[in-house]
């Protein structure tokens, strides 16, 4: 167990173990939702830095759009300017969510099928579908 300051300058535990050890963690604290709702390093830990960095740059855009749509509100814009932001807006998540996913694909889904685990190829191969199905909606 390792302490360090957060931001705020709290004192923080962290855990030092390697991020092949998070997975169980973070199966066990998701089996109520089916989806992970903590993972010791987040998932973002093993992207690579250039994707990271194009997702950041993403983000980076996509948080102006948004900014900008703010501004055409309190403008008091013509409604479908701003519809038609928003619509800039949701497409731009989408092309971010498909950059994520395909990483996931590359890096996730690619391990499980080479460590030739079954239960973990499943459990991979399920959780895929489940957040395909969900950006769907």
């Amino acid at each position: 167990m390792v302490v360090r300051q957060d931001r705020s300058r709290r004192r923080i535990a962290v855990a030092e173990q390697s991020p092949v050890c998070v997975e169980p963690l973070a199966r066990a604290m998701s089996r109520s939702s089916g989806v992970a709702t903590y993972t010791l390093w987040g998932y973002i830990a093993r992207m690579r830095r250039d994707i990271k960095a194009s997702c950041a740059k993403r983000l980076s855009r996509i948080e102006g759009q948004v900014r900008g749509i703010a501004r055409m509100v309190d403008a008091d814009r013509y409604c479908i300017d701003i519809v038609t932001q928003v619509a800039a807006v949701r497409a731009a998540l989408r092309r971010l969510e498909e950059e994520i996913l395909r990483d996931h694909v590359a890096h996730c889904v690619e391990h499980a099928i080479a460590s030739g685990n079954k239960a973990d190829q499943r459990r991979k191969i399920e959780e895929l579908m489940n957040v395909v199905g969900r950006a769907e909606r």
